[in-house]
């Protein structure tokens, strides 16, 4: 399925891909806003706090200022997207979000959309 996704689609990917494996986190993700820039991030896992990684990454790209998403790519060995994940990209990309899943191979192994 990577092969098919178009070349912004495979840099998100291959971004989380880097996050995860960088940061040595389970998960890895990255997100593309309306204008085209892209928010990283790794999961967060605090006595206080505790994000996934594509919860941390629309968080990151809401307080730079993103007003929506273009897609979104989550890097980790979970067979499927988690709901709160999807509920967040849902939140400010709305619906019909592109949300990929790749394994840590940074093959993806789902294509969905937020809603």
């Amino acid at each position: 399925m990577t092969e098919t996704l178009d070349p912004e689609d495979r840099k998100i990917v291959t971004l989380a891909r880097s996050a995860r494996a960088r940061n040595g986190v389970p998960e890895g993700a990255a997100v593309r806003d309306e204008t085209g820039r892209t928010y990283v991030a790794g999961t967060v896992d605090l006595a206080s706090l505790r994000l996934t990684a594509l919860q941390t990454a629309v968080a990151m790209a809401v307080a730079s200022g993103a007003k929506s998403l273009e897609a979104a790519a989550v890097v980790s060995e979970a067979e499927s997207l988690a709901d709160g994940d999807l509920a967040a990209v849902r939140d400010l990309g709305g619906a019909t979000t592109p949300v990929f899943l790749a394994g840590v191979d940074g093959a993806v192994r789902v294509s969905a959309t937020a809603g």
